[in-house]
């Protein structure tokens, strides 16, 4: 990658130093520059994302709306309309792919990777109630009984959505252990 900027003040007071700490310093700034992305970033992915999903309802010849949106640092689609359970599959298990299809379709357009979540349906929103009330049921039954609860197998933003309704809550703690796809949340009594 090739800087074409302006060198700052800061840069030329840089350069006085010796050659070796320059580039040192530099190589980090890049490498600061290159994991920061600005919410236009975002959005950009987001739209790339709705682009590319709204290409995919029409091949299936699905209609749906679709929004897209940034929100807590991270692009997001939602596609909402009738007829979209296919889409969400099986315990989500077909919107996981499709948004694993979706994040490849923005790295192809910019070199870098998402984290993109999308959402059909309000599939998410509404399973994330669920694990609520699952991960509050867990909390109980290590309170109540002292011994660690192994909750099933779950993807991803299912273990994501239980350990922050477990870590909000004081006296216990959770870790997820196992490998994809049997990756499952234990929940036991904090140290």
């Amino acid at each position: 990658m090739t800087d074409t900027s302006t060198p700052s003040a800061e840069q030329s007071t840089e350069e006085t130093a010796s050659a070796p700490a320059a580039e040192s310093a530099g190589t980090e700034e890049t490498k600061k520059s290159e994991t920061v992305t600005t919410d236009s970033d975002l959005f950009r992915q987001s739209e790339i994302a709705a682009d590319y999903v709204e290409g995919l309802l029409d091949i299936l010849d699905y209609d749906g709306d679709i929004d897209e949106l940034v929100s807590a640092g991270r692009p997001m689609v939602e596609v909402v309309g009738g007829r979209l359970q296919p889409l969400v599959g099986q315990r989500g298990a077909t919107l996981e792919a499709l948004q694993e299809l979706t994040r490849l379709a923005i790295f192809r357009a910019t070199g870098s990777p998402s984290r993109l979540l999308l959402d059909i349906g309000g599939y998410r929103a509404t399973r994330r109630k669920e694990l609520t009330a699952v991960a509050r049921n867990a909390v109980e039954k290590v309170k109540e009984h002292g011994d660690a609860v192994r909750l099933e197998p779950m993807s991803a933003f299912e273990r994501k959505c239980v350990h922050d309704v477990v870590n909000a809550i004081s006296g216990v703690q959770s870790e997820s252990e196992g490998v994809e796809p049997s990756r499952r949340i234990v929940v036991r009594p904090a140290d």
